[in-house]
């Protein structure tokens, strides 16, 4: 990392990456990233980091890792091994050696002595990697104070402004000594300290409140850079804690000016303070300072969004006159959401360069992904959110981020279509309560890039008008802002060229999705001609057109493909063998699609279930039963249900990536039918006395079925459990259950 220190400018702004490793307590239980991404235990990812075309990264040398039993039994290897790997590949490690943790059992947050151990750490780390000029000793100091010390989220659970500040002091003093430390073995040792950076908005009767808090977030840099004294504007509130003022004025005598300040930057770092509790039931109401409130992020309540992190910046860069670097940067949720986060930060980082303002990088956050921060790491429930790369397959898969990752690195103009459309936290949906009018403008976030609305976009089109499946593409693509278009026959004949062709035409689509084809299993033992049309020859007229234009096509094959003869759920690379004749309609569609195009996407999958159809299995089943009739289900077919939902989500995660070949997407658990419907009525509270099971023979089929076709998968497990997808269906029916009695009690009272 070449960059000018001071207040001149790089020629341009640089690509950094970060490696999501936070080791947090809660009670004596660590919680560590490193080892749930499975980096801890890959060392093959520097390559794939490298190859995004980065400069630097933010990696570890925890404390915790290296260290926990003491200094004198430090274990080297792992972090031998991996600097020497960044060295050699050229990109300079920003070295962190606490990452929202209290370091090691023997130590913690309100150990009067957690800054010098932590600097004794620091100094050996320096002498074994001499040649290292970036450090971060502490990610987020102010940040975790809070989570630790206030908010009783962490170790050790303060929820005081005494063991708020205690924690806060003892991290900053930590940073000054740890550098002090570092240069004495290499001098010119830079320090880049971060800290999550947001604002908060207030009712009028808040203005008090909110300016605290606005002042509060400044705390560890202020420390840092010398800051505090007397004439700082919170300094009554921090001698009030009772901590001795001369632990703050230690800091003016000590100062440690970061060379680079980090600005972390999410959706939830803003916040709205409201003290009218009522216009938001079900939220979390806090009290604080003599205030009753609730603490809500804006962006799910204001009418007018936020302005983003450019004017964030400008505040750090007005405060400090000191070089800024934009050092988390991510957004969980759907893939396109995703790209539109990293674009919006990255372009209001070079528009405030623009500005004047010193910055030297952004960095892609959490590169593997990160687990349960909806939780705040409290506990591993297994909620991930990928990053550029998806650790959820048995070799990290690089997702449609890694591609614009390499994009921004290279200078290139982001190509990908899901990019013309605004990110759900600048859509009208992404209120959640009655919008709160504020006199704050939006400024234009791409003034490099014009990009329209998604109603002018590439469309996606759907083919299966009139299934359940298509429908469902066609209701998530419009929750995710994805244009799209869903087709019927009339519209485009698939298994007719040239009416595929005159879609194409007019829609001039960047994808296909083939939602359509014959379903009835049965009906194909006498209708095979139709079946065949349909299933077969119609996908690979599609991939033929998609292969010559350019197209990706998405289309859909079936667990009927097996035989049952396994007995154990079926991977991918199995080999096929139907015994139905739907069953082969779609293993020869399989075998024309990837002949026509071998980039096209095929998903198999198995026993649809949701909440917006009448007529699959567990709707059927739970209807009747609940009605106090007889329901038969199968007791020896064992299959692989899938939440439509979860299923047309992940699909279309799969195809902005750009994903080829075959996959398995279900959720998960091989269950008979009589097994899934017993649990639906468990997880419903639904008498399932009536319940019969019923062998295949007993069966009204024609068809032949397997015994056993249930589907695993040897590219990643992308789905949530059964157990999951099964209560979001309750919860999801519930829902249109209440709207449906609403609307008819409004009825009931028009006059």
């Amino acid at each position: 990392m070449n960059a000018k220190e001071g207040g001149e400018q790089r020629d341009e702004m640089a690509l950094w990456g970060g490696l999501e490793c936070t080791v947090n307590r809660v009670s004596d239980e660590y919680f560590s990233q490193l080892e749930r991404n499975g980096h801890a235990n890959r060392l093959c990812d520097l390559e794939r980091f490298a190859s995004l075309g980065i400069r630097a990264i933010r990696y570890p040398v925890l404390w915790e890792h290296l260290a926990p039993k003491g200094l004198d039994q430090i274990d080297w290897s792992w972090s031998d091994v991996r600097l020497a790997e960044l060295q050699e590949r050229g990109i300079a490690p920003i070295v962190g050696l606490v990452h929202h943790g209290s370091g090691p059992r023997y130590t913690s947050l309100m150990d009067p002595e957690f800054a010098e151990k932590l600097a004794a750490f620091a100094g050996v780390v320096a002498k074994r990697y001499p040649w290292v000029e970036y450090y971060t000793p502490i990610n987020e100091p102010l940040t975790t104070a809070r989570f630790s010390g206030l908010y009783g989220v962490w170790y050790p659970h303060g929820r005081d402004d005494r063991t708020f500040i205690e924690a806060l002091l003892n991290q900053c003093r930590a940073v000054v000594l740890s550098m002090r430390a570092i240069r004495q073995i290499n001098p010119n040792a830079k320090l880049v300290q971060t800290d999550d950076l947001g604002k908060s908005y207030s009712t009028r009767e808040l203005t008090e409140l909110a300016s605290f808090y606005n002042e509060r977030r400044w705390l560890a840099w202020d420390l840092l850079c010398g800051r505090v004294g007397q004439e700082h504007r919170l300094w009554e509130y921090l001698v009030g804690t009772g901590i001795e003022p001369s632990r703050f004025l230690w800091f003016r005598e000590n100062v440690c000016l970061p060379e680079i300040i980090g600005i972390n930057y999410y959706i939830t770092s803003e916040r709205w303070l409201d003290q009218r509790i009522e216009r938001y039931p079900g939220w979390h109401v806090t009290d604080h300072r003599g205030h009753r409130f609730v603490d809500i992020e804006p962006v799910r309540v204001l009418a007018t969004p936020t302005r983003g992190i450019g004017p964030l910046l400008d505040e750090a860069w007005e405060r400090y006159r000191l070089p800024l670097a934009v050092t988390e940067a991510h957004m969980g949720g759907a893939r396109e959401d995703q790209l539109r986060w990293l674009l919006e930060i990255w372009q209001g980082a070079r528009n405030a360069r623009q500005r004047g303002v010193d910055i030297r990088a952004v960095t892609v956050w959490a590169l593997l992904g990160s687990y349960d921060w909806n939780c705040l790491v409290t506990a591993c429930n297994g909620y991930y959110e990928p990053g550029p790369f998806d650790v959820r397959s048995s070799i990290p898969r690089p997702t449609a981020v890694a591609a614009l990752v390499k994009e921004l690195g290279a200078g290139a103009r982001p190509a990908h279509p899901v990019l013309k459309g605004q990110g759900w936290w600048r859509r009208p949906e992404r209120l959640l309560y009655k919008p709160v009018a504020t006199q704050a403008s939006v400024v234009s976030l791409y003034p490099d890039y014009h990009f329209a609305e998604s109603s002018a976009a590439q469309p996606i089109l759907i083919t299966g008008a009139t299934g359940t499946l298509g429908r469902a593409f066609a209701t998530i693509c419009k929750q995710r802002n994805l244009a799209s278009r869903l087709l019927n026959r009339q519209e485009m004949d698939i298994a007719e060229r040239a009416s595929v062709e005159a879609a194409v035409a007019r829609y001039r689509p960047w994808a296909i999705i083939n939602a359509s084809g014959y379903v009835n299993v049965d009906n194909a033992e006498k209708d095979k001609d139709r079946c065949f049309r349909e299933n077969t020859l119609g996908p690979s007229v599609l991939a033929s057109v998609c292969r010559k234009q350019g197209i990706e096509l998405m289309t859909f094959s079936s667990d009927l493909v097996f035989d049952g003869g396994k007995a154990s759920p079926y991977l991918e690379s199995d080999t096929i063998a139907p015994l139905n004749h739907y069953g082969r309609s779609k293993a020869e569609a399989e075998r024309k699609v990837f002949d026509q195009y071998p980039e096209a996407l095929v998903v198999r999958t198995s026993a649809f279930f949701g909440p917006w159809d009448l007529y699959n299995f567990v709707t059927l089943a739970l209807q009747n039963l609940a009605a106090g009739a007889s329901f038969a289900a199968s007791s020896d077919i064992t299959v692989s249900p899938t939440y439509v939902p979860d299923l047309v989500d992940v699909c279309l995660d799969l195809l902005i990536d750009r994903e080829a070949g075959i996959w398995h997407l279900t959720n998960g658990q091989p269950i008979t039918w009589l097994g899934l419907a017993l649990k639906a009525a468990e997880r419903a509270g639904i008498d399932a006395s009536r319940l019969e099971g019923q062998p295949r023979d007993k069966q009204d089929y024609i068809a032949l079925r397997p015994f056993y076709s249930a589907l695993w998968s040897e590219r990643g497990i992308l789905l949530p459990t059964l157990e999951d997808a099964l209560d979001r269906y309750m919860a999801e029916k519930r829902r249109d259950t209440e709207v449906i009695a609403e609307v008819g009690e409004k009825r009931l009272q028009i006059p």
